[in-house]
């Protein structure tokens, strides 16, 4: 039975500072999140993934999916080719970003791929997808949502302005969970202190608050019926070539443990992250058990209690 469904393709072609290239490596939020979502249950089996793909989405592309276990039913194969990206890398690692097929609107990607759903999806009782916050795909969230559907939202990028008070109220409460980084988290409301951007969004409505951190970890609050527990758990070392892809692998770990509790959830976000660094693209296999825990108690000792009185 599949629990947990996420959203969306993107093919990557990924170019280093030296020219060299690989092409038609399997990316975007809906693999990355999946496959985050595997490493922290033990395997895909409760796992879905809904996408517009061309016939370039071939087996051989989607085998990070298929050999962890995750069911690839959800896709809808039409006359159009997948959405196709170049990656592109600087001296510095820095990555830039550029469509050479961009996908369809937003709202059309989603209802059309809602519509191709196999029965096996329609039980799901979790759902994560991302996002433009100055121009968010809200209807299908709050749908879902009224459904008694747990939804996770993740934003792409920062808005080219606050948002007003309005907006992130609307965009905080169409959601379960919400986990933008923390630059894009400072972006939307207009200030960069911690307290007053924790204070902000639960000021807003938002139930749970992920903010990634990078290099520092994460923050995981729960404002849930009144509640302001935080917890910071710390990013697990390891050796990175690509950051491409760790947030959406943190966010799928996060929600596919989240009924053991955030601190639980937010280390194995930390464990899954550590492994989608390690290389360009997609691990092409789920962790080994032994190395999986190793990491996963490494985040769980490390892990600590946020104060309250600061952001109340």
């Amino acid at each position: 039975m599949v629990r947990f469904v996420t959203f969306g393709i993107v093919i990557d072609d990924i170019v280093l500072a030296d020219g060299t290239t690989m092409h038609n490596v399997l990316g975007g939020g809906g693999p990355q999140t999946a496959w985050g979502m595997a490493a922290a249950l033990g395997g895909g089996e409760s796992i879905g993934i809904a996408a517009l793909v061309g016939a370039d989405c071939t087996g051989d592309l989607l085998s990070p999916l298929t050999c962890a276990g995750v069911d690839v039913s959800g896709l809808r194969y039409g006359a159009a080719a997948t959405p196709r990206a170049w990656q592109r890398f600087d001296a510095a690692g820095t990555r830039t970003h550029e469509w050479q097929i961009p996908p369809l609107p937003g709202e059309t990607v989603y209802q059309s791929a809602l519509a191709a759903l196999p029965d096996a999806y329609r039980t799901a009782r979790y759902m994560h997808w991302g996002l433009h916050p100055e121009n968010p795909t809200l209807s299908l969230a709050q749908q879902f949502m009224a459904e008694g559907i747990t939804v996770s939202l993740e934003t792409f990028r920062p808005p080219p302005a606050p948002l007003t008070p309005g907006a992130l109220h609307e965009l905080v409460t169409a959601c379960s969970v919400f986990s933008p980084s923390w630059s894009e988290a400072a972006a939307m409301v207009g200030g960069d202190d911690s307290a007053f951007v924790v204070s902000a969004f639960r000021q807003a409505g938002c139930q749970l608050l992920v903010l990634r951190r990078g290099e520092a970890g994460a923050e995981v609050w729960d404002f849930r019926d009144g509640r302001i527990d935080g917890v910071r758990v710390p990013a697990v070392p390891t050796h990175v070539v690509d950051a491409t892809g760790a947030g959406n692998a943190f966010a799928g770990a996060f929600l596919a443990r989240l009924e053991d509790g955030i601190g639980e959830a937010a280390a194995h976000g930390a464990a899954a992250a550590s492994f989608m660094l390690e290389q360009f693209g997609m691990p092409r296999s789920l962790p080994p058990p032994d190395e999986y825990g190793r990491r996963l108690a490494h985040a769980r000792s490390r892990s600590l209690a946020l104060p309250q009185i600061p952001y109340e």
